[in-house]
């Protein structure tokens, strides 16, 4: 049965708080689900009481998008379990759960599947936008890895999305956002990956970054597909690394001893388990938070400079590659598969009043790379246009969906694509 909170009831400004703290919308009603039937419930609560509905999972929507002002709130993080059917080795996770509870419930059996880097990230959003992980190279994306999806749409309806049920909504929900539906269970195909990780992270000198850089967009070319590599770019110099899930690992670290003067060397095995929530941000919604993304489908020597020339924040470069570009294209609606490298630029803080000076920031460093960029992860948009995280023919795709699911865009509190206009 479906918990109602409003505001100055018990639990109410918990529920209501989320990853971001510059995030502080009050909800007239925040609808508390347990079951798909709540869920259903809720959703027609907020059509016919004319409320602007927004779903909470895990919350980590950098511009707060699960919390509307004044509207409803569907929070689903009571719906947060995970069946593992070891026979057909597949994952049945509600649409509440966190990926610490996927991912602990699969380790006991050594299978995994792809998930993104913080535990305490809600399964829904991050698959829903694609879902990058350290496993994406060998076995591609979160939503790469759906085999069905439950989904209450705009007007009540329970339905079920596979390769061969309701296949147009399969298509657009992986990758396509949270814009077709609530999705109360997932069920993920799942590999046998054990339970070793390594980390191995090289720091080098600012003098030394730009020949460091270049060495490491080298190595990435032939990089093996248990290795994700990884780079972090500060005022004070760049490290670079990679991540590899499996046995053994070790045969690159000599290469990258090589890249340039090695300030501080870090090589650490750990469980996969370990890996999964060592970025954890401990201090929960305590600090407001700001970031921009890129994608880059190549790294030239000039984005290496703008890179580690501009003043001002740190930023971080993720490998894509191997499995994810298997997928064909036009198989899915997440799109940028040819993606070399996804660029991240982020920072948090505490005062208020430093939100202008800290936003300016990140926008600056980002617009200094934008020449370089070629599209963008939905999952970071953050006040962009949505026709970055899609090419023209899929996003008309995606709104032609969007008008046989949702006409009327209940579900806009999301990287919003619009219903098209059909012809009568």
């Amino acid at each position: 049965m479906t918990t109602f909170l409003h505001p100055g009831d018990r639990g109410y400004d918990e529920a209501r708080s989320i990853w971001n703290a510059m995030i502080d919308r009050r909800p007239a009603v925040i609808a508390r689900c347990r079951t798909t039937a709540d869920v259903v419930d809720a959703v027609r609560l907020a059509r016919t009481s004319n409320l602007e509905l927004g779903i909470r999972c895990g919350g980590h929507s950098i511009a707060g998008l699960a919390v509307p002002d004044g509207g409803l709130m569907i929070d689903l993080t009571l719906m947060g379990g995970v069946e593992i059917d070891l026979e057909r080795r597949i994952a049945i996770v509600q649409g509440g759960a966190l990926l610490g509870e996927l991912d602990r419930a699969a380790q006991r059996y050594g299978l995994a599947t792809t998930a993104g880097n913080v535990s305490h990230t809600g399964v829904g959003g991050l698959t829903l936008g694609g879902g990058m992980g350290w496993l994406a190279r060998r076995f591609g994306l979160a939503c790469d890895n759906v085999t069905a999806y439950e989904v209450v749409t705009a007007n009540g309806d329970v339905i079920r999305a596979t390769a061969d049920e309701n296949a147009d909504l399969f298509w657009g929900l992986r990758g396509g956002g949270g814009n077709f539906g609530v999705v109360t269970a997932f069920e993920f195909q799942l590999h046998e990956i054990g339970t070793r990780a390594l980390v191995a992270e090289f720091t080098y000198p600012i003098e030394a970054a730009y020949d460091a850089l270049r060495g490491w967009r080298e190595l990435n070319r032939t990089a093996p597909r248990e290795a994700t590599f990884t780079a972090s770019i500060t005022p004070d110099g760049v490290t670079l690394g990679y991540v590899w899930v499996g046995p053994r690992g070790d045969d690159l670290l000599p290469e990258f001893r090589a890249l340039g003067p090695v300030l501080h060397e870090k090589v650490e095995a750990m469980s996969y388990l370990t890996l999964q929530s060592r970025d954890d941000s401990v201090q929960g919604h305590r600090y407001r938070r700001y970031w921009k993304g890129h994608y880059f489908k190549s790294l030239p020597d000039e984005a290496i400079k703008a890179l580690i020339n501009t003043p001002g924040p740190s930023a971080s470069l993720q490998a894509y590659g191997g499995a994810i570009c298997d997928t064909p294209d036009d198989a899915a609606a997440f799109s940028h598969r040819d993606t070399l490298f996804e660029f991240v630029t982020a920072t948090r803080w505490q005062d208020p009043a430093d939100d202008e000076e800290r936003i300016a920031e990140i926008r600056e460093y980002a617009a200094t790379l934008t020449p370089y960029a070629e599209g963008a992860y939905v999952n970071t948009l953050n006040g962009e246009a949505i026709h970055r995280a899609f090419p023209p023919a899929k996003l008309a795709r995606l709104a032609e969906l969007k008008a046989k699911y949702d006409p009327d865009n209940l579900f806009h509190l999301n990287q919003n694509i619009a219903p098209a206009v059909l012809a009568a």
